[in-house]
């Protein structure tokens, strides 16, 4: 299906969403932990991006619902809408998991997920406005960064495991740092999961 409409809600929704998940892997990358008591400013904060990112899904839902025409199918709008909310609950459930495990001690490898989730969602960003103003063949370039950030964050786990395995003695601790481990690598999977997506829609709409 061609693109059958000027840049209208449906785009600058599918825009406010990806910006809004931007904001909140921004907020994440930047917050400053410094002891017991910050998680839970952090934990709050990604819970109210969630929340408004949850509030722009069921518009995107309800103007589908009412749509007479829309400027791609219908189920792409619904597929890349939800598949970029799965990246937001995601980030916003490793938030809670540091919370929950008091986690003061962020290592290396945390931070390596961390900045490059917050390069997916970039990449995300500029592919959606990309889309948007109907330049579908230069989302390509974005899909694929984001796709290679996957793969990153795949080296990412591998290493960490390794090296949890090899340097912490208290299980307690395996199991919490494992678990954050995964779920950042979720959260890459997630927004590869939004690349294939786009390179469907550019694949339909081309």
């Amino acid at each position: 299906m061609a693109f059958k409409l000027k840049k209208g809600k449906f785009f600058s929704s599918l825009i406010n969403i990806s910006q809004n998940i931007k904001e909140s892997a921004d907020y994440f990358a930047n917050y400053k932990l410094n002891n017991v008591s910050d998680f839970k400013g952090l934990s709050e904060v990604m819970k109210e991006y969630e929340h408004k990112g949850d509030s722009m899904v069921h518009e995107v839902i309800k103007d589908l619902n009412n749509a007479f025409i829309t400027p791609i199918e219908r189920e792409d709008i619904l597929a890349l809408t939800i598949s970029m909310d799965d990246v937001l609950d995601a980030l916003e459930h490793c938030s809670a998991l540091f919370e929950m495990y008091s986690l003061i001690h962020m290592d290396e490898y945390i931070w390596k997920f961390v900045d490059a989730l917050k390069n997916c969602t970039y990449e995300m960003d500029k592919a959606i406005d990309l889309l948007a103003s109907k330049k579908l063949q230069a989302i390509h370039e974005h899909a694929v960064k984001i796709k290679d950030l996957e793969s990153l964050c795949d080296g990412i786990l591998r290493q960490a495991i390794k090296n949890l395995f090899t340097v912490e003695k208290d299980p307690i601790r395996i199991i919490q740092y494992k678990e954050i481990y995964e779920s950042l690598e979720e959260a890459a999977d997630y927004c590869e999961t939004v690349a294939n997506t786009l390179e469907t829609i550019i694949m339909k709409n081309a």
